[in-house]
């Protein structure tokens, strides 16, 4: 997956269409512009994007909120470009919330650099979130699984052991998975 919904937060259409002009370089399917913070959490709350670039300072605040706000509640990767002077203060008090920052005057390099690791975050994020789908998949049949073998325990009188075979039995011998089986148990016997 790639960083396909771009917000870039500028406080001029001039700053803007430099981003612009930089991110025209790869395929983004949308690069939607705002000029302040306001307008910015407004649209987030609207929809989603991917990656979302914030130049400071801005007309309605600095920025630095607006990033955190959009790191955490909008689950996106955020830029942040700041002056030299304020760069280590800044970036000390928001990198750690997995905010990048670039000082300004930038180079198209070092902003290249940035979107470039910036996209492998959102990647592994992503790739995280998706393990994470799995094993919580994982977790709710195992919990399925465990209810329909008590239920057997319960009213037929049989062991741990001998639920957990008559299981995986009626699973290979009905072509089902194990957590169809104990849904069909539970319907059966929870009523």
């Amino acid at each position: 997956m790639m960083l396909d919904n771009v917000l870039i937060v500028a406080g001029t259409e001039e700053k803007a269409a430099l981003f612009k002009e930089i991110l025209s370089r790869n395929t983004y399917k949308e690069i939607v512009t705002v000029r302040n913070c306001g307008e910015a959490r407004r649209l987030m709350i609207e929809r989603d994007f991917d990656l979302c670039i914030v130049n400071t300072p801005l007309s309605d605040e600095f920025g630095a909120d607006f990033a955190l706000h959009a790191a955490f509640d909008g689950v996106c990767q955020v830029i942040m470009i700041v002056k030299t002077e304020l760069y280590d203060e800044v970036s000390s008090k928001v990198e750690e919330y997995g905010v990048l920052t670039v000082a300004k005057p930038m180079k198209r390099q070092i902003f290249w650099s940035a979107l470039k690791l910036a996209g492998a975050s959102f990647r592994k994020t992503e790739w995280l979130k998706n393990e994470n789908k799995k094993l919580l998949h994982k977790i709710e049949c195992m919990q399925l699984i465990d209810r329909a073998k008590c239920i057997l325990i319960q009213y037929l009188n049989m062991s741990e052991a001998e639920a957990h075979r008559y299981i995986e039995k009626q699973a290979m011998d009905m072509r089902m998975t194990k957590k169809q089986v104990a849904e069909s148990i539970l319907k059966t016997y929870e009523n």
